[in-house]
């Protein structure tokens, strides 16, 4: 498996994998309407192809004999929640094709995803996470991330709770494991 940064040429293969993991994580779980409402706004090609013009966005993606398997989607923005330095680098997005859970894609995947985070200079990442899902929930803290507050996420129409799980400390804590994975 490889992990490597996306570029424009990825948006299409990257909005289907974006849009289908979504849809398979919380689909059954929510409305239709809204899980379609929010795939169409978030996941599109051309959407895509704008955060990966963005130099304040990088989208690592998980390759295993040239299919795309997983990805994540780090930013780095003003909009921080309270627990979180303004510095900080969130994990907006990270999610891996159903059909590789538990094959270390995400083990992996994470790995390069905190490696480019400390690259790019950061020593706190932080996430949201629906507070329904468990599983994340229990991988993200396998990490070192702790839940530091919550904040609202609209799906649709719907509006849920996203636990914010944050990880390191500009004092304190490590933020990386001394494994690394390689980016290319």
């Amino acid at each position: 498996m490889r992990i490597r940064v996306a570029n424009e040429s990825d948006a299409e293969a990257l909005a289907t994998l974006a849009g289908r993991t979504f849809q398979d994580t919380f689909g059954t779980e929510n409305r239709p309407e809204d899980m379609d409402a929010y795939v169409a706004a978030t996941f599109g090609t051309h959407l895509q192809q704008t955060e990966l013009r963005d130099p304040g966005c990088t989208v690592l993606l998980a390759e295993q004999d040239r299919d795309l398997v997983g990805y994540s989607q780090l930013i780095s923005s003003t909009r921080v929640p309270p627990g979180i330095p303004a510095h900080a680098i969130e994990i907006q997005r990270f999610y891996v094709d159903r059909r590789y859970h538990g094959t270390g894609v995400a083990r992996t995947l994470m790995q390069g995803t905190l490696d480019r985070a400390r690259a790019g200079g950061a020593s706190v990442v932080w996430l949201g996470v629906w507070e329904r899902n468990a599983r994340a929930i229990a991988f993200y803290r396998k990490y070192g991330f702790t839940d530091v507050g919550s904040q609202p996420f609209r799906l649709g129409e719907d509006v849920q709770t996203d636990r914010i799980m944050r990880r390191g400390d500009t004092n304190t804590a490590k933020l990386y494991s001394p494994h690394s994975c390689s980016v290319e």
